[in-house]
């Protein structure tokens, strides 16, 4: 594995080949390790994901192979090369009769007055497997000749010895075998003999001058033709025809198909190998994550301490993989941490409802001794006093509980931030000035307006502000204020109680913990900051405690009060 500590920035451009990425073995169970240890390249075929790869690859790679045997210009070129060079070879040929005329008198071939042709094409060297063929205008064959090796310059332009190409007469006896099975029982017509087929080449070059003309070969070959007149003073005497060897452009153009299959063959060995490997990139990972889930689930449904679950870290992978390990392992680490936050909340729930019980159980006992009334009167509301506290206890725990759930189902709207203030000012000063409290407010002239529960943030301030109100006497005061500040809001409530011990400052907003004077013993859950705080962060803000304090240089001076400070983004 990389350096954990390598910036994401460098991570971005890492390459991430073969099983280069993969969890740790620390970092993975023991069974999870030896699935591990006994994967290997074939186990690969068991994986979906990596058949779909190599399945993709090759398809691809098939389209692009048969595109280009499709589109294969080499026939057409070769083809066009072959028919110009015959054609000029028909022609040379032609004035080699030419030149051999006599200047007047009559000429025949046919006769061999005035020329033999016979001796002129045994005169003339031709590449091997080429055949010349000399008509007169009526159509006799007057004279032929066939080139054999001979070893010279012309023989090079004839591959007698053409590169195997097993994969392309491999393809093409399956092509036949697959014919064959589908072929009618009609026979088909054999071909002409190669002589009568040029024979008819004869009065079109007689009347248009050379030509040329793909014919085939009773051996089944292809064979390119040119036929060009033998002129004696402007007119046609005989015509001279020129026969390719038998299947030249055809092994030509096998040569290129098999040259473009063996690489096809390379590309693709070189496509399964890169399939796997990628496929080793993206499976292997995968795999792991998802068995490391299955193996928690599976040993929770055993019940035999299946034990936390341990996604692999694979955090370091600069790719979509590396993103899916952090959030599951992000998410593992939020549900674990969610349970023990449970866990502790129940034992906190059980350790608060005691309290109360014990008293019940108490109070209770003892009042089937008591025989005085007026001793029966102080039981009776010791006994009150302590349910009317695990109602209160009850209540808010049942809060508490579904709060959480409700703040993900709410829908949150837009509302003006200060009129909702402006309402709890108005109805809650009236409290408070009713106990000899100074209720003073400072609000902003402008609305500020903000997106979240309009009813569960006001459930905040009520409580910052009845906070404040018991904590407060005759003669203290209150003070609700807020201010914009850039992107958030800041709304504060303080007052001049007893202010906070500083012991107590950072444990204000935690569940259960209360530091009230012994007369308010029972009457607050101590629920409220910590649900006041829950709801906060859960709209993206801030809260947080702090003294009020003649001066800030000096924090060992008495406290003038408490302050409770709300941050909202807006």
């Amino acid at each position: 594995m990389r350096d954990s500590g390598i910036s994401r920035s460098q991570r971005d451009n890492d390459v991430v080949l073969g099983d280069d990425w993969v969890a740790p073995d620390q970092n993975v169970t023991r069974e999870l390790q030896d699935k591990r240890a006994r994967r290997g390249v074939l186990s690969l075929r068991g994986s979906p994901l990596t058949r779909k790869i190599i399945t993709l690859n090759l398809i691809a790679l098939i389209i692009l192979v048969s595109g280009i045997l499709y589109l294969n210009s080499s026939r057409q070129s070769l083809v066009l090369q072959r028919a110009g060079a015959l054609a000029a070879e028909a022609m040379l040929i032609s004035d080699v009769f030419e030149a051999q005329l006599p200047e007047v008198g009559t000429v025949s071939l046919a006769v061999g007055d005035g020329i033999d042709p016979v001796t002129t094409l045994q005169n003339i060297s031709l590449r091997a497997g080429a055949e010349v063929f000399v008509f007169d205008t009526a159509g006799t064959l007057i004279a032929q000749t066939k080139g054999v090796e001979q070893g010279g310059a012309l023989d090079l332009l004839t591959d007698d010895n053409p590169s195997a190409t097993l994969i392309s007469d491999g393809l093409a006896a399956l092509w036949s075998a697959a014919g064959g099975l589908l072929k009618s029982d009609t026979p088909e017509p054999a071909a002409q003999p190669l002589e009568d087929q040029l024979r008819g080449m004869v009065q079109q070059a007689l009347a248009g001058g050379t030509e040329v003309k793909a014919v085939v070969d009773t051996s089944g070959g292809t064979v390119f033709s040119a036929a060009t007149p033998i002129l004696f003073q402007g007119q046609a005497i005989g015509v001279v025809t020129l026969a390719s060897p038998t299947g030249e452009i055809d092994a030509l153009v096998r040569g290129e198909q098999e040259r473009v299959l063996q690489m096809f063959v390379v590309a693709l060995v070189v496509s399964i190998g890169l399939s796997l490997v990628l496929a080793s990139t993206i499976a292997n990972p995968l795999a792991d994550l998802a068995e490391a889930a299955e193996l928690g689930r599976d040993g929770d449904s055993r019940k035999s301490k299946p034990g936390r679950i341990r996604i692999p870290d694979l955090s370091a992978r600069p790719d979509e993989i590396g993103r899916l390990s952090r959030a599951l392992r992000g998410m593992v680490k939020a549900l674990y941490n969610r349970i023990d936050s449970n866990e502790q909340f129940a034992a906190d729930v059980a350790h608060e409802i005691k309290n109360p019980l014990a008293s019940l159980q108490s109070a209770v006992g003892t009042l089937r001794m008591i025989k005085r009334e007026d001793q029966r009167e102080k039981l009776l509301d010791v006994i009150e006093h302590d349910v009317r506290r695990l109602d209160r206890l009850v209540s808010d725990i049942s809060n508490a509980s579904r709060l959480d759930a409700e703040l993900v189902k709410e829908d949150e709207e837009s509302f003006d931030l200060l009129h909702m203030l402006g309402n709890l000012n108005q109805f809650l000063g009236e409290d408070a000035r009713g106990k000899g409290i100074d209720y003073i407010t400072d609000l902003p002239k402008t609305p500020i307006t903000i997106q979240g529960l309009e009813a569960r943030l006001a459930q905040v301030f009520v409580n910052l502000i009845t906070n404040a109100i018991s904590f407060c006497e005759d003669g203290d005061a209150i003070r609700v204020w807020a201010r914009r500040r850039d992107n958030r809001v800041l709304v504060v409530v303080e007052d001049t109680g007893p202010g906070i011990p500083d012991q107590a400052l950072s444990k204000v907003f935690k569940r259960f913990y209360s530091q009230r004077p012994v007369e308010h013993f029972g009457n607050n859950s101590g629920l409220g900051l910590a649900i006041s705080k829950q709801i906060i962060e859960a709209h993206g803000g801030v809260i947080w405690a702090e003294n009020i304090r003649p001066t800030e240089a000096d924090i060992t001076s008495e406290p003038l009060g408490a302050r409770f400070v709300v941050g909202l983004p807006v």
